[in-house]
């Protein structure tokens, strides 16, 4: 892993060091988002007695919050430097564990008990948005906006990462310790966040006059839409790769998981300097291309091994189109509207993992589960195709003169 000729002494091994020194805290807040997932759900429904409605809700409540707040988050990012909106953040992410340790206590009152849980996972969204938002912003600040496709990478592997760890993590927690000791659990990674934080020196907000919001999105928003178009076959491999493995009546369905989770996180490993290499677009197009060629062998599947190949495809094509796109958008404004272009950006992400799962499961009633790849793979070409067009075209969608960031 070269660096850059014109930054020589962030070369390698020292720039990755920085980058994900700053990283870790998105970590921890994605841990404590980890952690509880995988109880919440069946301790409202089996042990709260709540229907299977209360028990998404009290999932849904936190990507809900994130969508809202994300914008918020960026805004304050560029106003007053990320460090403080990464403490904020970890600080959210604190009070939850503290809402889930009330609700662990007053379960004699069903309701309040509830109304707490949800609380928690409201004020975690906001958390989340805040200190992953934050955090990105503050590596870039830390290693320079040369390597912003490196930091957006890194900040994805923490955060699949601590999912991945937390799931688990959680479980165990809750089945040796119960709800409490899960909530004290979370509020202690918070906790330390918060302490490591706190000494770091800080980035300095950028100075200048912040582009109105609509102005922002105006920027951003072709790049969003070609994002939104990438993330729906994620949302279709994570929300009913397991239907599908049931439907054809075959087995390994967590293994194919892991293999689309592997295939995300090995391509970000590998190909480090892919972007600032061949640049956003282009990398999105051959992303695209990847994950287009791994929804049609999923959706065309008449063995287990074509499923898991095209997993593994959707997975290594996915992984890098956040980045690739990600940087074009943040270099399409002025440097102190970064953090606004970057939440944006994001919430786009957001919108299509939100609108996916619904929409997905109301074509697989009518037409089967195998369309619904099929599908995703149509609207991966419908990105490739957006992707091909900005390159074509890019004195539409460039910065205007002097907004370039230095």
């Amino acid at each position: 892993m070269s660096g850059h000729a014109d930054e020589p002494v962030l070369s390698g091994f020292r720039l990755n060091l920085r980058i994900v020194s700053v990283v870790i805290f998105n970590f921890a807040s994605y841990l404590t988002i980890g952690l509880p997932l995988a109880v919440l759900p069946g301790y409202v429904h089996d042990v709260m007695g709540f229907s299977a409605f209360w028990a998404g809700l009290a999932i849904s409540l936190q990507y809900l919050a994130t969508l809202l707040t994300r914008p918020h988050a960026g805004r304050y990012a560029d106003l007053f430097g990320p460090k403080k909106i990464v403490v904020i953040g970890l600080c959210g992410c604190f009070l939850s564990g503290l809402s889930y340790l009330l609700a662990g206590l007053t379960t004699g009152w069903p309701l309040l008990s509830l109304a707490l849980l949800c609380l928690g996972r409201v004020i975690l969204g906001a958390g989340q948005s805040f200190a992953g938002t934050g955090a990105t912003l503050w590596g870039v600040g830390v290693v320079g906006s040369l390597h912003i496709g490196r930091v957006i990478s890194w900040n994805g592997i923490a955060t699949y990462g601590a999912m991945a760890l937390g799931a688990p993590l959680g479980v165990l927690c809750y089945q040796q310790i119960g709800l409490q000791g899960l909530a004290w659990t979370i509020m202690a990674v918070a906790l330390l966040a918060i302490l490591c934080a706190l000494p770091r020196a800080a980035v300095k907000a950028s100075k200048g006059k912040p582009l109105p919001f609509r102005a922002v999105l105006g920027r951003v928003w072709l790049y969003g839409m070609a994002l939104a178009l990438g993330s729906a076959g994620f949302g279709v491999i994570a929300t009913f790769i397991t239907l599908f493995y049931d439907a054809k009546g075959w087995d390994g369905a967590a293994f194919a998981l892991t293999l689309f989770s592997c295939a995300f996180v090995g391509a970000r490993l590998l190909f480090p300097n892919a972007i600032a290499r061949l640049g956003g677009l282009n990398v999105s197009m051959l992303c695209f291309t990847v994950e287009t060629l791994g929804l049609l062998l999923v959706g065309f599947a008449v063995d287990p091994w074509m499923a898991k190949a095209g997993t593994f495809l959707t997975g290594a094509g996915f992984s890098l189109i956040f980045p690739a796109l990600g940087v074009v958008a943040v270099k399409a404004v002025p440097q102190q509207n970064q953090g606004s272009a970057l939440a944006t950006y994001t919430v786009f992400m957001d919108l299509s993992l939100g609108i996916t799962g619904p929409l997905a499961g109301f074509v697989m009633a009518y037409a089967g589960i195998p369309v619904i790849y099929l599908a995703a793979a149509g609207l991966c070409a419908a990105g490739l195709l957006l992707a091909w067009r900005m390159k074509k075209r890019p004195e539409a969608h460039a910065p205007q003169a002097g907004s370039t960031p230095s």
